[in-house]
């Protein structure tokens, strides 16, 4: 029962952040300057041209009409129409987002492999150089930003080394006759081995950017909370049975230390989603946060409203299952 109430006071706080994300991304993409329709037009067109565009989006009425009216829409499913694509928002938005999700979840996968076995290694030999080898690393993958390591790989994997593709998404000579977006998915399911190592191909490089800075605050995290714990009694206890150390981090510490490390990985996931933007673009991606900078670049506001919204609904969405997630693993606040 109370985690049932912390779900529904966790859904309606949702609730409430997503209107406050709606207003303040609805004002601004109005207030900036630049006019969306000047942008469709060619040289010479009419003030009658103008109007009658202004008329067709919306953009003729108050900014407080416009809201209204787009929430009303928005209620319905309708996101509205891309000014500068002339396709359903709401189409377009689906239509990119399972390829950010699906890299976005690759990248936490590699994070999660690379900070948490940094993190055990530093904990095995704990108060050697090998520790301090893993903090020097680790430090040096979390102060250069996920963009820059986009460029190091592409220089050294694309460039020197060519391994991996440095654009797009697969390549366009393969048969794609899939029933989603979710290619990687899909083709595991579907045995397709071939157009699975293709798109391994081109999402190794940017997936590795954005998972090096979070696999060491993962890392640096999971590393202090199992030091802690490994100076509890019951760690103690299961030395004076005569287990290895090994077998104490992994069978005793771990999975008490794994709490903390849950709740920044939820948090530091809907960045990582959000550094896609950038990372995507470096890469010819073709995501979200990729088509979120055409979407600023031409000025398309409904198609901006729609792209935020959606990574608003993932942010929060995310922050929902981790915190009801911790919710249920710590017996502590299972009755709060």
């Amino acid at each position: 029962m109370a985690i049932l109430t912390r779900f529904l006071v966790r859904l309606a706080t949702t609730a409430v952040t997503l209107f406050g994300v709606a207003v303040i991304v609805f004002i601004v993409v109005r207030v900036v300057p630049g006019n969306p329709i000047a942008m469709m037009l060619p040289p010479g067109a009419t003030g009658a041209d103008i109007a009658h565009l202004e008329a067709m989006y919306g953009l003729d009425k108050s900014i407080p009409q416009q809201f209204v009216i787009w929430l009303l829409a928005v209620l319905r499913g309708d996101f509205g129409t891309s000014i500068s694509l002339r396709q359903p928002v709401l189409g377009l938005v689906l239509g990119s987002l399972p390829a950010t999700l699906e890299l976005a979840s690759m990248a936490l996968v590699i994070a999660v492999l690379i900070g948490g076995g940094a993190a055990l290694i530093a904990v095995r030999y704990r108060d050697t150089r090998i520790e301090t080898v893993v903090d020097v690393i680790s430090g040096a993958a979390l102060s250069i930003p996920d963009f820059l390591w986009g460029l190091l790989l592409i220089i050294v994997f694309g460039v020197l080394i060519p391994v991996f593709s440095i654009s797009g998404r697969i390549s366009p000579d393969l048969d794609l006759n899939f029933d989603t977006r979710f290619y990687l998915i899909e083709s595991l399911a579907r045995l397709r081995l071939d157009i699975t190592a293709n798109l391994l191909a081109h999402m190794v490089m940017p997936a590795l950017s954005l998972a090096l800075p979070l696999a060491a605050i993962i890392g640096l995290v999971l590393k202090q909370s199992l030091k802690e714990t490994m100076e509890l009694d019951y760690v103690t206890l299961a030395r004076t049975k005569g287990y290895g150390e090994t077998r104490v981090i992994l069978r005793e510490a771990l999975r008490n230390a794994l709490l903390p490390t849950l709740t920044l990985t939820g948090v530091q996931f809907t960045f990582l989603i959000g550094g896609t933007v950038i990372v995507e673009r470096l890469f010819s991606y073709e995501g979200l946060g990729n088509m979120a900078i055409d979407a600023v670049i031409n000025r398309d506001l409904p198609l901006i409203q729609g792209i935020v919204i959606c990574f608003a609904v993932i942010f929060t969405a995310v922050n929902l299952i981790v915190d009801l997630t911790y919710a249920a693993l710590n017996p502590r606040l299972r009755h709060v």
